[in-house]
């Protein structure tokens, strides 16, 4: 056996300090593969050990949730027996090696974390931020991201339904792919991880294993440098079809009632599931490697156990049922393999070729995986931002024009028209709008989907950026009509052993956490990427939100398009006129200080209730909500998406007309509707501030004595995205 030296330990990700732990709970010195099993599973991908001190913090329970954290995905319960199934996963690393099978694998791995739980998936959806649109390598990077992400989600056959896309230099060395999947399933039908029962049969169904993804969490786990090309072997490869048939023999086994525990074999593969699946049940594994299908021959135990190949499945199955659960595989022509049993030893014992090659105790392993309280520095708040006349536009709607334009504020329609929205035949709101709106098949019931973060804030001020990258979310599913149920976090961020970036980490956790409490909104699954620098240079901090609402009847969602000419337009929500870390300022004016707007989360409820209930009642006919922009961009939005222009009146009132217009005030909503005077009453009753700003018609946009054509802001808003993405270097 090799002597494991300090350079090997360093190798595999693993302090000094760790790997004594590492001694301490062996007893002796690993061999190179435990070495490798443990390096895999105290990754900080795999572990959360700079997070879970403050993950614990987070809401997870309400009455209508089944599972929270712990599980493949999230659980929460929709009525009438059914269950929506969630999660948003990152694969930044991979997809900047490697951005087509980098994004592809994303996509195949979060929708079997929640295909595996029993789950049909039913929509997907992804969050994505690049580099400058100037660097040389962000148009190669979208353009691999996107048709990953398409060629996976359109093979599959789940619908792509919405997302973000977003450009700034922090992200020029390490972009971020967050992918989310939606799914329906059974209450009474749902699978968990938890191995039970010595003697029961552990079974590996769906591809065979290769060497493609080895040590990806630990690629993971690490910053980039300029050697982050010579990582590509670590980037798995995806097949969407063998996927395909993974989903349907899988739902067509959780039929019957063979399966005791199922787990996907996603980061550290193999390892990570048999561990996981074990020490949730408190039991011991045999394995047999000789008996695990090969992709290439010669392979070595260590590669058996690290490899990520995708599309692959680990279960647990009573003994004399191994029959009905091959009979499906090989119906489905897919690979199975009985490949060990259960003990009640506690411990994982690997063998091949006659010889054990690995011999570990696993819940030492598994419980005493790092946790650490890293030094953190809270955010400086930043002054608020002096209006003085050189931030005042000469005019308003040319400069609404070049706001469309921009790259984070221009169409994404390039982007989601390589998707298919459409396929399964349920969407009834395409991306585009706040959130897309999921037909619930063979009922009225809609499911709203909606992913959502504020890079800007969270930098300026970490917890107000949390609270409004919640807060948004809500407002993105209360805006279509559905009742918000809950999140999934995708925490993006640098390196957190530096208390600056670890500041940040704790910052946007706990105002996650203070909207989430206010909101009755928890968190049931989630991710944490951390190291996503690049010599030294980290990324905004980015707490991707991902969330699902219902509806009881979808015919009563609402879109961000006017309905008919002659239409009352209201605001709902107060304007204060905040333009620090607003879209103006920051692209127009060229300034990037100054707080993000605050946000009163008992406005945010009570304004989003009545919004609600307006739209419940059938009193509304279009709703959005005022996000990046503010006022002059939502309504531009909401004329472009229905062809019917607005005339708005000056009502601004004591407040200077370029924060009216441009400020980013939250927990706002512009809405049209044939009974005005009607919403007014409501709203006044219920203590929500409303505003008539004009009606809907023409074919212009007239604010404060400006007008400009429909056809002009849908020229500067169409047209930037598909230019760039078709200039020829």
């Amino acid at each position: 056996m090799s002597k494991i030296t300090p350079k090997i330990v360093a190798e595999h990700g693993l302090s000094e300090e760790e790997y004594q732990n590492v001694l301490d709970i062996m007893g002796r010195e690993p061999n190179l593969t435990e070495l490798g099993v443990f390096s895999v599973m105290w990754s900080e991908h795999c572990s959360y050990k700079s997070s879970k001190k403050w993950l614990k913090t987070l809401p997870t329970s309400a009455p209508w949730v089944i599972c929270g954290p712990g599980e493949n995905a999230g659980v929460v319960d929709i009525g009438d027996g059914q269950a929506a199934i969630f999660k948003m996963e990152s694969h930044n690393h991979p997809s900047y090696i490697e951005p087509y099978q980098g994004a592809a694998t994303g996509v195949g791995g979060i929708l079997r974390d929640v295909f595996t739980m029993g789950a049909r998936p039913i929509a997907n959806m992804n969050a994505l931020r690049f580099g400058s649109p100037d660097h040389p390598k962000t148009r190669h990077l979208v353009s691999g991201v996107v048709a990953g992400i398409g060629g996976y989600g359109n093979c599959i056959g789940v619908p792509t339904v919405g997302g973000e896309t977003n450009f700034d230099p922090s992200y020029n060395g390490n972009i971020l792919v967050n992918a989310m999947t939606v799914g329906l399933a059974d209450t009474n039908n749902i699978f968990y991880s938890a191995a039970t029962g010595a003697g029961n049969s552990v079974v590996y169904i769906g591809s065979k294993t290769g060497r493609d993804g080895i040590h990806g969490a630990t690629m993971a786990s690490t910053e980039f440098n300029e050697d982050s090309e010579e990582k590509r072997p670590t980037v798995q490869v995806g097949d969407p079809f063998t996927e395909k048939l993974l989903v349907e023999a899988c739902l067509e086994l959780m039929a019957t009632d063979v399966i005791v525990a199922i787990q996907d074999m996603g980061a550290a593969g193999l390892t990570s599931s048999a561990f996981e699946m074990a020490s949730k049940g408190g039991v011991g594994v045999e394995m047999d490697l000789d008996k695990v299908p090969a992709r290439e021959p010669g392979m070595t135990a260590y590669e058996f156990l690290l490899s990520e190949s995708q599309e692959r499945m680990l279960m647990v199955i009573e003994p004399g049922k191994e029959s009905v659960a091959q009979a499906i595989m090989e119906k489905w022509e897919l690979d199975f393999a009985v490949v060990g049993q259960l003990t009640d030893s506690g411990r994982m014992v690997i063998k091949m070729n006659g010889k054990i090659e690995a011999d570990l105790p696993i819940d030492p392993l598994a419980l005493a995986s790092p946790e650490y309280d890293r030094p953190w520095v809270k955010t400086e708040s930043q002054a608020e931002v002096a209006l003085s006349e050189d931030i005042v536009p000469e005019n308003y709607l040319y400069t609404l024009k070049q706001i469309l334009s921009l790259p984070n504020m221009c169409s994404r329609r390039w982007i989601w028209e390589q998707y298919d929205q459409m396929v399964m035949g349920n969407t009834v709101q395409r991306p585009g709008g706040d959130a897309a709106v999921i037909r619930i098949q063979d009922t009225l019931k809609g499911l709203a989907i909606a992913t959502d973060c504020t890079p800007r804030y969270c930098l300026a001020d970490p917890y107000e950026g949390g609270k409004q990258a919640v807060a948004e979310t809500w407002r993105n599913i209360t805006a279509v009509g559905a009742r918000p149920l809950a999140i999934t976090d995708n925490l993006n961020f640098g390196n957190p052993e530096k208390p600056e970036i670890m500041g940040q980490l704790v910052g946007t956790i706990q105002g996650i956490r203070e909207a989430c409490n206010v909101l009755e909104y928890p968190v049931v699954s989630g991710n944490v990427s951390l190291y996503n620098e690049t010599a030294g240079q980290a990324i905004l901090p980015t707490p991707a939100i991902g969330a699902i609402g219902i509806m009881t009847d979808y015919r009563k969602s609402v879109s961000i398009a006017f309905q008919s000419e002659g239409e009352s337009i209201l605001l709902i929500g107060e304007t204060l006129g905040h333009l620090g870390q607003s879209i103006y300022l920051r692209e127009i004016s060229k300034i990037e200080h100054g707080p993000p707007p605050p946000v009163d989360l008992s406005v945010e409820r009570r304004n989003g209730d009545c919004v609600r209930s307006l739209i419940d009642d059938s009193l509304l006919t279009a709703c959005h909500d005022l996000s990046d922009g503010g006022l002059l961009v939502g309504l531009a939005e909401m004329v472009m998406a229905s062809n019917i222009g607005a005339s708005i009146h000056d009502v601004s009132g004591d407040i200077a007309l370029v924060r009216w217009a441009y400020g980013e005030d939250q927990a706002r909503y512009l809405v049209t509707t044939k009974k005005g005077s009607e919403i007014i009453s409501r709203c006044t009753a219920e203590n929500v501030q409303v505003l008539e700003l004009g009606m809907t018609g023409g074919i212009d946009l007239s604010f404060a004595d400006e007008s400009i054509t429909i056809a002009e802001l849908k020229e500067a808003h169409e047209s930037w995205l598909p230019k760039y993405m078709t200039v020829i270097n």
